[in-house]
Parts: C-alpha cells; structure tokens; sequence
C-alpha cells in the first residue's frame, strides 16, 4: 500500500527539508473551485476538510452527511480535471465538539458515530478533538490531559474498527492519519469580548499530550493507529481578529519548535493561520508547522470578490431596468434575520457591529451564502455580469484581475475572476509549503 501523502512532510520536515501542505476548511464551491484549479496548475495535492458542526451525522450546518460533502468535492474536481488520487479529504475537531449539552455517555455515542462515517466515506485525515467539558464533568476543575487523551484513544479505535469495514468494501482503501490534541481557538473563532493575547503552548503541555495520548493509544491496543499519528496541534502564537491578526513571532515560538525536533515521528499543525504573511507563513513551516489550516481568508477572499462585483453591478446598471442582485443588502439582511452565527463573535457598537458583519476577517458572513436568498442573489449578479466586466470596472473595483486579463492569464468571467481572487490568497500559502513535492 503506498505511503499516505501526510507522512511525506514527516519524512522530509525531519530530513531538513522544509515541506508541508495548507489545509482549506471551506465548503465554499468558489473556494474549492479556487483550490482544485490551482493545485492543478502547480501539480500539488489539495487538502480539504469539514468539521464536525459543518459536515455531520445530521447534515451540520451544511445539510451534508461525510458522504455527500465527498461526493461534492469530487463532482467540483471533475468540472476541473483535477485527479482525485491528489484530493486528501479530512476532518477537522471530530468529537463531541457539537454534542457538549450531553452527557459523557450519549455525547461520546454522538462523535464515535461522526468518526465512523468519515472513515467510512474515505476521508484520511482525521483530527480527534476531545478537548472540550461535556454536561457531566465537573466544572471546578479543568478537564485533564487523561481524560482527553482516554477519549480521544476511544475515538481512534472507532476509526480503527470503521477502516477495516472499508477495506472489506475497497482492499485499496489508505489508512487514515491522525492529528491530536487541541490548543488552538476555539472552532469558528474566538467569542471573548476583550482580545486577551494569544499565548504559545508550552513546551511541557506539549510534552505531557504527547505522552498522554502515546500511554492512552497504546493502553487500548492501537499500536497500529499511534503509528498513524502524523501530527500534534499547537499554539505557536497565530490567530486571526476582525481587522488583523495576530503575527508569528519566531522568537516567541522558538523554544517550542525547538521542541519537535526530538520526535522523529510527528510534525505540528497549526490552526488559524489565516492572514499570516508570506514570510510568517513559510517560517511556520521551516520551524516544525507541517499542516496550515485556513478557512475564514479564503472565504474571506471571495466575499470581496463578491463584494467588487456587486460595486460594478450597481454602476453598470445604475438608473436601468435592469434587475440588480442587491448582493451586500440581502447577505446582510439574512444575517440580521438569523444571528446566531455572528452574535457571540462581534462586539461594539452597532456602527462597529454593522460594519464587522461585512468586513471582520473571521468572515462569520460565510455561514450565510448557501442560504436560499443570498445564493439566489449571487445568481443574479453573476447572470448579470455574464458577458464578463468592462475593463475600466473592473480596472476599478479588481486591479489585479484586470491585469491577469489584459495578459490573458484569466477569462473576464464573473465565476473566473472570484476564483482567481481566492488564488491569490491561496498563492501565498503554495510559495510556503513546497507541496508540489506530495504530488502523485
């Protein structure tokens, strides 16, 4: 059986030869459409995952079992030609994230049964996140590293169990990879009113889940699957704010990635990379980070694309019969009408407020594209553009892709110029993680 892709990064971060991939955590189409064009463009391997409160058992957020979010993603690669031996699917904080009213017990039922379809559907890459206090435990303490570390090792068996039902299906079916552990931002992004800093993890914490988690595995027999465990999920200073984000510090974070260097088996996996610079993001992969994950910047990317388009829209057919998309009007009004998705994670006053709905770099306003209204509003503005974009607009409102264009490089299309928007951002992540070289 061949090696899974994964642990190429092992091997090669290990031999001094700085290499990783980023991880688009998007259900986005323009954002997969993005990813998948680009990786076939450069020859690199496209990672894609869900997590567990956007692709679930009831469908998440998404309405998508693990099965159909596949089928999704795999449709989109074949409208690009994109080969499907170089899409590695994953999931992201697969637990009891999204069943924490529950006891242990029924919570606990709740995530084997998400692991085990994931497994079953193909997906590779498996984030086990126990992390998180469940209804029954005591809330005077902190949930302890045994206890994470015992859960997250029952969860794995799962995985186990579920990967040898596939192989009975499909005897060429890979082995999953494991990430563990858990200090990072909470999933969709931090709800603190107050920005209190983002603190690197410490080296001993770092330590005792490693050797937590290794005692927990191998207490349970999976031997096999802590083998399979690639990477561990740190803090190494990163996360993104409403109009910033807060930069790698390499000097911060030296100690701990100094400390990776004694494990000759797992690399880190950094979350919440998103607006990091070039720079940042190629020294996160040289200092021990194997895995970047990134999902707000992308969505973020093609909502100002979506956003540019809509200016264009209002001046190309401003005092017209023309019926217009209303583009920003209706997302925002959809987001008034049902704010769960942003209430806890935007402060201020309500000018403040108002104006993070649109621009916030955490992005919440992703949650509400496939909504029936916005989707059928993004419709109408493409219809409307679908002619493509008179080069002084679009000179205008998208500089960049007015001179990809010009060259030729891009169709004036309102589909292809959203896609090429999300590329640039996706740019800045293929000149850090040299994952050409995972390329089947």
């Amino acid at each position: 059986m061949q090696k899974h892709q994964l642990k190429k990064i092992v091997q090669l971060q290990k031999e001094n030869n700085p290499t990783g991939i980023y991880s688009v955590c998007s259900a986005n189409e323009f954002v997969l459409k993005a990813a998948l064009r680009r990786g076939l463009q450069t020859k690199t391997p496209v990672l894609i995952e869900a997590t567990s409160n956007q692709v679930n058992q009831y469908g998440g957020y998404t309405n998508m079992l693990p099965e159909d979010f596949k089928n999704f993603v795999y449709k989109l690669a074949k409208e690009e030609n994109y080969p499907l031996e170089n899409i590695i699917l994953g999931g992201d904080h697969l637990g009891p994230l999204t069943w924490t009213h529950l006891n242990e017990e029924e919570a606990m039922k709740e995530a084997s049964k998400l692991i085990e379809l994931y497994v079953l559907a193909g997906y590779t890459k498996i984030h086990i996140d126990t992390s998180m206090r469940l209804n029954d435990d005591d809330t005077s303490i902190p949930l302890s590293t045994q206890v994470i570390a015992n859960r997250g090792a029952k969860l794995a068996k799962v995985a186990e169990d579920a990967y040898q039902q596939l192989l009975k299906k499909n005897n060429d079916a890979a082995s999953p990879v494991y990430i563990v552990g858990s200090e990072v931002p909470i999933p969709g992004g931090s709800v603190a009113v107050v920005d209190e800093g983002v603190q690197v993890t410490k080296i001993e914490d770092f330590k005792a889940t490693y050797n937590t988690f290794e005692e927990a595995f191998k207490n349970r027999g999976l031997n096999d699957a802590w083998d399979n465990v690639i990477a561990l999920v740190v803090q190494p200073g990163v996360e993104e704010k409403d109009a910033g984000c807060t930069e790698y510090d390499r000097e911060k974070a030296k100690d701990l990635m100094n400390s990776i260097k004694e494990y000759d088996n797992i690399v880190f996996e950094g979350h919440s990379t998103d607006y990091q610079t070039k720079q940042a993001l190629r020294e996160l992969i040289e200092d021990g980070v194997g895995i970047l994950k990134v999902g707000p910047g992308l969505t973020f990317a093609a909502r100002e694309a979506l956003f540019a388009l809509a200016f264009i829209e209002k001046e190309l057919f401003k005092d017209t019969d023309t019926i217009q998309s209303n583009f920003m009007d209706v997302l925002d009004t959809a987001m008034l009408e049902n704010p769960k998705n942003w209430q806890k994670h935007y402060h201020g006053t309500a000018q403040e407020i108002a104006l993070k709905r649109k621009y916030s770099f955490s992005d919440r306003s992703r949650y509400y594209i496939p909504t029936v209204d916005v989707s059928n509003s993004i419709n109408i503005l493409l219809k409307n553009l679908e002619n493509g974009v008179p080069l002084n607009l679009l000179s205008q409102f998208m500089p960049i892709q007015y001179t990809k264009v010009r060259d030729g490089l891009i169709k004036n299309t309102p589909e292809d110029l959203i896609i090429d928007r999300v590329i640039n951002t996706i740019d800045e992540y293929l000149q850090a993680t040299h994952q050409d070289k995972l390329w089947i």
